[in-house]
């Protein structure tokens, strides 16, 4: 008989997510995805000087702020016809290198590491290493005085859970460490952006304030400290998990979905604009033997609404998307809309870019049985942050001789007054994937302002043909042996870093009871 249990919210993610899961003979047979929480800035936008929209976005959110500005002002300079001068352009790099540094990390060890360990396993470590046997004494003493947030409590650790002394308590080590380079990641993009966050430097034409040296200096010593957590902490954990205890899940391609991956590019290595660290593509219905990558076009993005709780409207380009709400909707389950490329749903974020950039160092951990899924999401992360980070030195040199070049320009002053009409979209690479902004001007005002975030691709429910999600489609298949224990379901969603707080509700069919779990 088959099961339904629904998790509400989703925790160790930003935003608000529901999921409901339909479980038979021990594994998923059907998902939901629902977004519980409405966004009106785009509605807020309506009629308003369209300058203001790169800082009205940058509201979307407390996390990735920076990358809402980005594409807005990507957007604006298509709109106002703006020529982003190369400086201006390494300095919005640089801005956004330092999200990827602070974020990435972030997710592995903040946000999804304690789906994969089973903590208690740090009472049985029998080394001398003075640090870990200070995280060893720490950790006892919390449980001892049953104060063991935010490592507890969590599901119970499963067959795919490390249980080696070592390994765990190295990895909370990590943990913490990670939270220190987090903080300081953070302030390497207020150097250019004036502060943290919500950036002010960011606009349309380019960038708003001339570097100096001691700029450059002082990013290039913190990008140094990053560089060596990242490629002999945070690369080497990841592999570490999952070439090694991961490997099971890893090769099962728990997570997978519907193999459609989107990138719209981004981070150019050069003045042309042609090198990008991210190439553009989309892959329809992924094949390691045979990667064919198409062309992407933006006029084939459209958004249904069918089974959002929004007027009922045939599935528009999202030029022509509206934020009008109709909560009483029958068959409605998301405030979250269902972005389609040419008709197909897609996955978007680290592995998205890593499949479409063909980037070896992951297609050699295909070919050893690695398949996509939530594992793989791990490692693309680690992959693409050092590439990144690689990107910055090189942005770092460069911008120091452009400095130096008479007529430096970081801005198109040209092209600061609205148009008196006109129309503009703006796409970028967040973190997390597949970002874009379209506006419409009319009288030099916002006539429309629409938003397609990465969480709107992975996250979005059904659409007019009844197809599923990514979230819905990477579920189906996933063990979940236990009801009252759903870890697999919460490894493959946080796989996503979803961007959408923290108590979770899981109703058994069986007895109607309702089972309170407090989830870290």
């Amino acid at each position: 008989m088959a099961k339904r249990i629904k998790i509400d919210p989703i925790t160790r993610i930003e935003g608000h997510l529901a999921i409901e899961v339909e479980i038979e003979n021990g594994v998923v047979k059907d998902a939901w995805s629902s977004g519980t929480m409405a966004r009106g800035f785009e509605a807020l936008l309506t009629g308003k000087d369209p300058r203001d929209a790169s800082y009205v976005t940058s509201r979307f959110c407390g996390v990735c702020y920076s990358v809402h500005q980005m594409a807005s002002a990507r957007c604006l300079d298509a709109a106002f016809g703006a020529k982003v001068p190369w400086g201006g352009t390494l300095i919005r790099n640089l801005v956004m290198a330092a999200e990827y540094i602070y974020d990435h990390p972030l997710h592995f060890y903040q946000l999804s590491a304690l789906d994969y360990i089973d903590i208690m396993a740090i009472a049985e470590y029998k080394g001398k290493d003075k640090d870990l046997l200070a995280v060893k004494d720490k950790i006892i003493a919390l449980v001892q005085s049953k104060d063991t947030y935010p490592l507890t409590p969590r599901y119970k650790p499963d067959e795919y859970c490390v249980k080696d002394p070592d390994l765990v308590i190295t990895a909370v080590k990590h943990y913490i460490d990670a939270l220190k380079m987090h903080a300081e990641a953070r302030n390497m993009g207020a150097i250019w952006g004036g502060r943290t966050p919500h950036y002010q430097n960011i606009v349309v034409g380019g960038v708003t304030s001339y570097p100096d040296i001691n700029q450059v200096a002082r990013f290039r010593t913190m990008l140094d400290k990053q560089a060596k957590f990242i490629n002999e902490v945070y690369i080497p954990d990841v592999m570490t998990f999952g070439t090694g205890p991961l490997l099971p899940l890893a090769k099962a391609g728990i997570g997978g979905g519907h193999y459609n991956y989107l990138s719209y590019g981004a981070f150019e290595k050069e003045a042309s604009g042609k090198n990008l660290v991210f190439p553009s593509g989309v892959i329809i219905g992924f094949n390691p033997l045979d990667i064919k990558v198409q062309a992407f076009e933006p006029d084939k993005i459209t958004e249904s609404v069918k089974y959002a709780w929004y007027k009922e409207n045939k599935p528009v380009h999202p030029y022509d998307g509206e934020q009008i709400f109709n909560l009483d909707k029958k068959e409605a389950y998301s405030f979250v809309k269902a972005p389609r490329y040419n008709g197909y749903p897609m996955e978007v974020g680290p592995l998205a870019r890593m499949i479409v950039a063909k980037n070896p160092t992951l297609l050699d951990l295909v070919s050893k049985g690695v398949k996509p899924g939530a594992v793989a999401r791990h490692a693309a992360r680690a992959i693409e942050t050092k590439l990144i980070v690689d990107a910055a030195y090189e942005w770092l040199d460069q911008l120091q001789t452009e400095m130096t070049k008479p007529g430096f320009k970081i801005h198109d002053t040209e092209h600061w007054d609205p148009p008196a009409s006109g129309m503009g979209a703006g796409f970028f690479e967040p973190p997390r994937g597949a970002l874009g902004h379209w506006i419409k001007i009319k009288d030099k005002k916002i006539e429309n302002y629409q938003a397609v975030v990465p969480s709107t691709w992975n996250a979005s429910p059904r659409c007019e043909n009844g197809v599923r999600g990514q979230y819905e489609e990477s579920l189906i298949g996933a063990p979940v042996p236990d009801p009252d224990n759903p870890i697999n379901v919460v490894r493959i969603i946080r796989s996503f870093d979803p961007c959408l707080a923290c108590a979770i509700h899981i109703i058994d069919p069986q007895s109607n009871e309702i089972k309170k779990f407090t989830i870290a």
